[in-house]
């Protein structure tokens, strides 16, 4: 369901699939594990195609919060435009402002040079 790599210092994590509303806890837990292992690297979450359900979603901006408390950089890419409106509108205005791109690429070249 998800997996990381290391890109230009930035910690990356790709969501493979949706884990619908009972997985929801369980990959933000995930991806909060990761991020502390590796804070306080900024953080890039690339939702692909068939992980752009609102369980993702969720699970991203319960992340983001989480990172945001930690003052840590975190950023999310996704194709589908439902899901990165989703993502802009239920982003946790607080801390760390949650910055979405529709390019993995793009989201990861952002975060490296914002770090």
């Amino acid at each position: 369901m998800l997996s990381h790599a290391l890109e230009r210092g930035v910690l990356v994590l790709t969501v493979h699939r949706d884990p619908g509303p009972t997985g929801r806890a369980a990959l933000a837990a995930e991806i909060g594990n990761l991020v502390h292992a590796y804070r306080p690297r900024p953080v890039v979450v690339v939702l692909e195609e068939p992980a752009a359900g609102p369980a993702t979603v969720g699970a991203v901006l319960r992340a983001h919060r989480l990172c945001s408390g930690l003052g840590v950089l975190m950023s999310a890419s996704a194709h589908s435009a439902p899901a990165r409106r989703l993502l802009e509108e239920g982003a946790d205005t607080g801390g760390c402002r949650l910055v979405v791109h529709a390019r993995r690429d793009t989201a990861i070249a952002a975060a490296f040079a914002a770090a």
